[in-house]
């Protein structure tokens, strides 16, 4: 579906939408109101396609600079243009990224963005008559600030989850920040609030036909869940949720000509940005077999290229998430769980998988390795990484899997967690944690 409601697209430019750190208000008169927009259902739809987009168009949107922040962490990317020195700050990591790096401000401005504008979906949601409208916006806005949450939760050991207002602002009241731990169950409960109201009242078609389809809000809301409550060690909830993702039903953000695919258009368009890392970054026991398919669907072919994969082109849709993440959460949640027979059956769907709605099949074997639980966890975290590569998930994999981290020989992910960005250190200084160590 091709973005509609330009009007708000746009976000920001008639419309005094405020965050933790900017109170702002940029006049436009071509453009609707702040009170137009969160005044009717009209406008609240056309926030929510805004809310998307912010999201997931550009070079300055959350999906675009959690993937590059995340790829150049764990080595899946290389920066190609060495003289681009944030970038390349990234890549080497430890103590060479500091508060300055525009890219991680990025990613954490415009999740938090997202987050302040899924919280006027939430709140000004009442002002809709019909119920199954009503639903969609306010279900809509639910799922993006938990995903606003839960990706800071993959890069931060600490995030802000309250939205202050421009009059809370004013007064000088400032975001606190909550252990990741708190965090994340707080997404995940955000995420069940959603689930219930549309279990309760389905969005509406004209939501539907307004706002799209394309991402499927029941079955991305449990996935998120799944997702989430694995990276928080509620295995049994983990399990559950993804067993309630449809293995057939896609959730994507689409692109068009004008609103681009932003890894193909700012990072490998050029063949100046980054790249790929020779077998997904991935050496020794990890690497990848010769005959893995997902190597010519990844890499275009060879162990080493620019990267293809969801980024080929402006038009490619990018998953909200992989339907095979599902199974390769089933597997390590059997596995932790030491039902490693179980574990190896959902991992055998990975490793043999010939067909996929996605095109991400390995075509191998089925697992030859030994029987036990640490084995089966690391080929499960193998094929994690190769499964989803770029899906900007690693960097949290590594640390839950306990990988080699910064401070060890070998180290597969330069950072354990990221330093706070200066944009938010200095707009919040009593409340904003200490940097961490690495």
């Amino acid at each position: 579906m091709k973005f509609k409601h330009i009007f708000i697209a746009s976000l920001g430019l008639g419309v005094l939408l405020q965050t933790s750190s900017c109170t702002k208000e940029y006049i436009n008169p071509n453009a609707a109101t702040k009170t137009e927009v969160l005044s009717s259902a009209d406008g609240l739809m056309g926030l929510a396609v805004g809310v998307r987009r912010e999201w997931s168009v550009g070079a300055t949107s959350a999906l675009y600079n959690a993937i590059v922040c995340n790829g150049l962490a764990t080595k899946e990317l290389t920066v190609l243009n060495t003289g681009n020195n944030t970038l390349a700050s990234l890549e080497a990591g430890k103590g060479s990224l500091n508060g300055a790096n525009s890219t991680m401000a990025s990613l954490w401005t415009s999740a938090n963005l997202v987050k302040s504008y899924a919280q006027q979906l939430i709140d000004n949601s009442n002002v809709i008559g019909d119920a199954g409208t009503k639903a969609g916006v306010e279900a809509y806005g639910l799922m993006f600030k938990a995903m606003s949450i839960g990706t800071l939760c993959q890069f931060w050991e600490q995030v802000p989850t309250e939205v202050v207002s421009s009059t809370e602002y004013i007064a000088g009241k400032r975001p606190s920040f909550k252990p990741r731990a708190a965090a994340l169950d707080e997404a995940i409960s955000i995420l069940k609030q959603a689930d219930a109201i549309i279990k309760t009242t389905p969005p509406s078609t004209i939501f539907n036909s307004k706002v799209g389809t394309d991402i499927s809000l029941g079955n991305a809301i449990q996935a998120l869940i799944a997702r989430y409550s694995l990276m928080n060690g509620k295995l049994d909830d983990a399990l559950a949720a993804s067993n309630l993702v449809s293995p057939t039903v896609q959730s994507t953000f689409k692109y068009d000509a004008v609103n681009q695919n932003p890894v193909f258009r700012s990072g490998f368009v050029s063949n100046n940005v980054v790249g790929a890392l020779t077998n997904f970054g991935l050496s020794g026991a990890l690497a990848p077999e010769a005959t893995d398919g997902r190597i010519a669907f990844y890499l275009g072919g060879t162990t080493l290229s620019k990267a293809t994969g969801f980024f080929k082109s402006d038009l490619d849709p990018i998953p909200v998430y992989l339907l095979s993440e599902m199974t390769l959460i089933r597997a390590e949640v059997l596995a932790r769980q030491n039902k490693l027979s179980d574990a190896i059956a959902e991992l055998n769907k990975i490793r043999t998988k010939t067909a996929d709605s996605f095109g991400v099949t390995a075509k191998l074997a089925a697992y030859s390795g030994a029987e036990t639980q640490a084995a089966v966890l690391e080929e499960i975290y193998k094929q994690r990484c190769i499964e989803l590569y770029l899906s900007g998930l690693r960097l949290d994999d590594s640390r839950r899997f306990g990988r080699p981290g910064p401070a060890e020989t070998n180290f597969e992910r330069n950072r354990n967690f990221f330093p706070y960005p200066n944009v938010e250190r200095d707009n919040n200084q009593n409340n904003t944690p200490a940097d961490p160590g690495v």
